[in-house]
C-alpha cells in the first residue's frame, strides 16, 4: 500500500515537473519571439531611416568668404568714446552707460565701423545705409566667386539676409544687378529676423535643394549697422549703439554630388526654434520709437533668461539627433536618478543635467552676441572656456556683426589649423523673435590653415586675454 501511494506520488511528481517544464519553456518561446519581433521592428525602422538619409539631399558647404573692413574703418574704445563724448542728445547718465557698457562688452580696438557713424552727428540716413551695404555685398560676393572661378550665371538659388536695412530694390536685387545672375535665378532676401537669419537662409537653402536637383546656392548674411544708429534716452536702446559693427559672410554651397570633392563641410543637422508665442521671448528684442519718436533697437533685461529657454528647448531637439546612444542612455539615468532624489530634497535644490555635448562636437560655433550671451550658453552646456574661445575672439575683433559672426567664428578655427576631417562643429545663433537657430557641419578634409581667410592677417596675435568682469 505504501509502496503504490510512493509510486502515485512519483508520477505525480513526475508529470507536474514535466508541466512546469513545458510552461517555462512556452513562456521562454514567447519572450524569444517578442524580443525577435522587437528586433525585427528596430531594423525595420533604421531601414526606413536610412532609405528616408539616402533620399534626402546632401547640402555641401564648398566654401565662404567673410567681409574684412579696411583699418581706416577701426572704432578703437577711446576713439568710440570720444564719439559718444561729442554727439549730441546723450545725457551725461547716458554717455556714462554707454561707455560703462563698451568697457564690459569683450570688444577690441580692431573691430570696424561704417564710414556714416565716423561722423559727427552719424549719418543714419538711407543713402549711407545702402553704400554699406554694397561695400560689403559685393565685396565677400566678388572673392567667394573669384576664388572659385564660378561664372556668377552658374548660380541658380539667391539669398540674403539683413534685419534692419530693406531696401527697394532688395538686397538679392542689388547683387544680381551688379554681377549680372541669370534671369530665371531663385532669389529671396529675408529681413527683420535678427542675428539668427544667417542659419534661417541656410535652412531655406536646403528645403529648396529638396526640390531644385543638381544646384548651386549663394547666401549673402550681413547686417547694416549705418541705420542703427541710436540718439535719443531711453537706456535700453542705448547698448545696440555698443556692440555691433560691420561686417558680413557669403556662403557657397551645392547638392550636386560631383561638388562634394571640392566641398569644406556637409550640412548634417538644422534645428530651428521659435519662440514668438512667449510674449516675453516676442518683446526681448524689439524696434520700435522711444516717447520722443526716435526709433531704436530695444533690448529688454529679461534678454539672457529668454535667450536660455529658447536654447534648452532647441538642445532637447537636437540632442537626440546628434549624442552618442551611451551619452543619450547616461542622461536618461541621471535624470531618473534626479527625479527620484529630489522626492525628499526641498524645493530649488535641484541641479540641471545636461548631457556631454563635447562627445558629440569637436568645435563650437557660438553667436558672438555679446560677453554675457557667450558667458551663458558655455555655463548652460557645461563647456569649458576654451570652447568658446572663437566666439570671443570674434567679438574681440570684430564685434558683434549679427548673423554673420559664426562664420568669423569658424573661419578663426580653420586659420588656427583646428578643423581636421571628419569633426563636427555646432553653430549656434540667437535672435529677435525670439529665435534659436543650431546647425551642425561635418568636416569633409582638413583645412588648410594657411589658406587666406578675415583672419590671415592677425591671427598669430590671436587669443588674447579678456579682462574677467565677473
Amino acid at each position: 500500500m505504501g509502496t503504490n501511494i510512493l509510486l502515485l506520488f512519483s508520477d505525480w511528481s513526475l508529470t507536474n515537473s514535466a508541466i512546469t517544464i513545458t510552461e517555462t519553456v512556452a513562456a521562454s518561446s514567447i519572450i524569444f519571439t517578442h524580443f525577435i519581433a522587437a528586433g525585427a521592428a528596430f531594423f525595420m525602422l533604421g531601414f526606413l531611416y536610412l532609405a528616408f538619409r539616402s533620399n534626402n539631399t546632401s547640402v555641401y558647404l564648398i566654401d565662404y568668404t567673410c567681409y574684412r573692413p579696411p583699418d581706416y574703418l577701426r572704432a578703437s574704445v577711446p576713439h568710440f568714446t570720444e564719439h559718444i563724448e561729442r554727439t549730441e542728445g546723450f545725457s551725461r547718465e547716458n554717455r556714462d552707460l554707454q561707455q560703462k557698457v563698451l568697457q564690459r562688452s569683450g570688444i577690441g580696438d580692431e573691430a570696424c565701423m561704417p564710414i556714416a557713424v565716423h561722423e559727427l552727428p552719424p549719418n543714419t540716413s538711407f543713402n549711407p545705409s545702402q553704400q554699406e551695404v554694397e561695400q560689403v555685398a559685393f565685396q565677400v560676393v566678388k572673392d567667394l566667386l573669384s576664388k572659385h572661378r564660378i561664372n556668377p550665371k552658374g548660380i541658380d538659388i539667391l539669398i540674403s539676409n539683413c534685419s534692419i536695412f530693406c531696401p527697394t530694390p532688395s538686397i538679392t536685387s542689388m547683387i544680381i544687378n551688379r554681377f549680372g545672375l541669370r534671369s530665371n535665378v531663385k532669389s529671396i532676401s529675408l529681413s527683420g529676423m535678427g542675428c539668427s537669419a544667417g542659419l534661417i537662409s541656410i535652412s531655406m537653402i536646403k528645403e529648396l535643394f529638396q526640390v531644385h536637383k543638381n544646384s548651386l546656392a549663394l547666401v549673402l548674411t550681413m547686417e547694416a549697422v549705418t541705420p542703427n544708429g541710436y540718439v535719443g534716452r531711453a537706456k535700453s536702446m542705448l547698448v545696440a549703439n555698443t556692440i555691433f559693427r560691420m561686417g558680413g559672410a557669403a556662403i557657397l554651397l551645392s547638392n550636386k554630388k560631383q561638388d562634394k570633392w571640392r566641398a569644406n563641410y556637409e550640412l548634417q543637422h538644422l534645428v530651428r526654434t521659435h519662440m514668438g508665442a512667449d510674449e516675453q521671448s516676442y518683446c526681448s528684442v524689439v524696434q520700435k520709437p522711444d516717447e520722443d519718436d526716435v526709433v531704436g533697437v530695444s533690448l529688454s533685461k529679461s534678454l539672457l533668461h529668454v535667450a536660455a529657454r529658447a536654447l534648452k528647448i532647441n538642445v532637447s531637439e537636437l540632442g537626440p539627433l546628434v549624442l552618442p546612444y551611451s551619452e543619450q542612455l547616461k542622461y536618461i539615468w541621471l535624470v531618473t536618478c534626479q527625479k527620484l532624489c529630489e522626492k525628499g530634497r526641498a524645493k530649488g535644490e535641484a541641479t540641471v543635467v545636461v548631457p556631454r555635448f563635447k562627445s558629440a562636437f569637436e568645435h563650437f560655433c557660438i553667436h558672438a552676441g555679446g560677453r554675457a550671451i557667450i558667458d551663458g550658453v558655455e555655463k548652460n552646456l557645461k563647456l569649458e572656456k576654451e570652447d568658446g574661445e572663437a566666439s570671443r575672439m570674434t567679438l574681440h575683433r570684430f564685434g558683434n556683426t549679427s548673423s554673420s559672426s559664426v562664420w568669423y567664428e569658424l573661419s578663426y578655427l580653420e586659420a588656427k589649423g583646428r578643423v581636421k576631417k571628419g569633426d563636427r562643429i555646432w553653430q549656434i545663433s540667437f535672435g529677435s523673435g525670439f529665435k534659436c537657430n543650431s546647425a551642425v557641419w561635418k568636416s569633409l578634409a582638413k583645412v588648410d590653415p594657411e589658406r587666406k581667410n578675415a583672419w590671415s592677417d592677425r591671427i598669430h596675435m590671436y587669443p588674447v586675454q579678456m579682462p574677467d568682469f565677473s
